[in-house]
């Protein structure tokens, strides 16, 4: 399948906001909708380091959304990408749409000088553990977390 990938603006958001509820279905969790509100605002301001790109298909139907946040690193003097959700209609799942959003995410990466592209995904996601093994090295890192 041919999918084209491309920023998502402001003007589409009824269009997106069905695959971030997905998403979050996906993962059982209820993000706010003042989050979501806010998160939406931060992808179309030019201060925020917050990225939010589409995946259309040729009808012009959006079908796979992913978010990147730029952030600075200890480790590396250049900017660091975090590839934070990652999200494809379950029917268009394995047509390739995710390692081209994937990708996309990594040309952004270039574009903005970053020097490291990562992210997570559940042990248990097995689906897309199969295209992340096929398409980048596991750091071997296990993520905690500290409620505040």
């Amino acid at each position: 399948m041919t999918a084209t990938i491309r920023p998502l603006q402001p003007s589409e958001r009824a269009a997106w906001e069905p695959l971030w509820l997905a998403y979050q279905r996906f993962y059982e969790v209820v993000i706010p909708d003042e989050t979501t509100e806010l998160t939406w605002s931060r992808f179309h301001d030019p201060a925020e380091e917050m990225h939010a790109l589409g995946a259309f298909d040729p009808e012009g139907k959006l079908v796979g959304i992913v978010h990147a946040i730029f952030h600075r690193s200890t480790w590396l003097p250049k900017w660091t990408c975090y590839l934070q959700d990652l999200y494809v209609e379950s029917d268009q799942r394995g047509l390739g749409i995710g390692a081209l959003l994937i990708d996309a995410v990594a040309d952004l990466a270039r574009a903005n000088g970053a020097g490291r592209l990562y992210w997570m995904t559940h042990e248990t996601n097995a689906t897309a553990r199969k295209l992340y093994d096929r398409i980048a090295a596991r750091s071997g890192f296990i993520q905690y977390r500290k409620a505040l």
